[in-house]
């Protein structure tokens, strides 16, 4: 009986491991075809008549970008939006870049772990484990920093000077959910006596931030 709980055990853990990231290719590649109205996990492939290099190109993270927010940081993806032929690969990066002072806010990514590498500049990261433990660190030039796939993270430019980094993720679309925004800036909007009740504050506090929140009209 022990026996046969434990290889029960052990196959579910194998299972669970395997649905941890996007799953395996089975052919050579398969490029985004964007423009197909078939919806499926990923993108539908393109007809290999079809494809070119320029599937597999993509320059938008070799220079910094223009940091104009209010947080003070840019995020540049170059995931399967961006790169086509990165469809069902299982990898995908993204640059952020930092003014003085600037923040990546608090997120999370559903679909991958991140790993970044700091290009330039020293900055504070961390992420909050599930036990609501807050493991931190500063990380400089040519070091590294692991975020655990789902759990809350941040990046925070304490310096006077611009930062950079390049952030690879095993998701060829790991998705961003920043905290402040989910839940202040939901359509439809999350009921205020939920935001009050959560936060422990009236809803002149609450109208407030979503005020701060909303997007900028043009």
């Amino acid at each position: 009986m022990a026996a046969a709980f434990f290889a029960y055990l052990f196959f579910f853990a194998s299972i669970s491991t395997t649905l941890a990231y996007d799953p395996d290719m089975l052919q050579d590649l398969c490029v985004a075809d964007k423009s197909s109205g078939v919806k499926l996990n990923g993108f539908p492939c393109k007809s290999e008549a079809n494809i070119s290099e320029a599937d597999f190109f993509f320059d938008g993270i070799a220079t910094s970008g223009v940091v104009n927010n209010s947080v003070g940081s840019l995020v540049t993806g170059a995931n399967v939006e961006k790169i086509p032929g990165l469809n069902t690969l299982g990898v995908s990066l993204a640059r952020i870049d930092f003014a003085p002072n600037g923040l990546n806010p608090p997120h999370t990514h559903p679909r991958a772990t991140e790993i970044t590498f700091v290009l330039e500049g020293e900055l504070d990261v961390g992420f909050i484990t599930t036990a609501n433990k807050l493991i931190s660190k500063t990380v400089k030039q040519g070091e590294i920093f692991v975020f655990p796939r789902g759990l809350v993270h941040f990046q925070k430019n304490n310096g006077d000077k611009a930062a950079s980094v390049i952030s690879a993720f095993n998701s060829q679309l790991p998705g961003t959910q920043s905290i402040a925004v989910t839940l202040f800036t939901a359509t439809p909007s999350l009921p205020d006596n939920v935001l009050t009740k959560a936060f422990q504050v009236g809803t002149k506090e609450i109208e407030k931030i979503k005020s701060r929140l909303a997007p900028k009209k043009s």
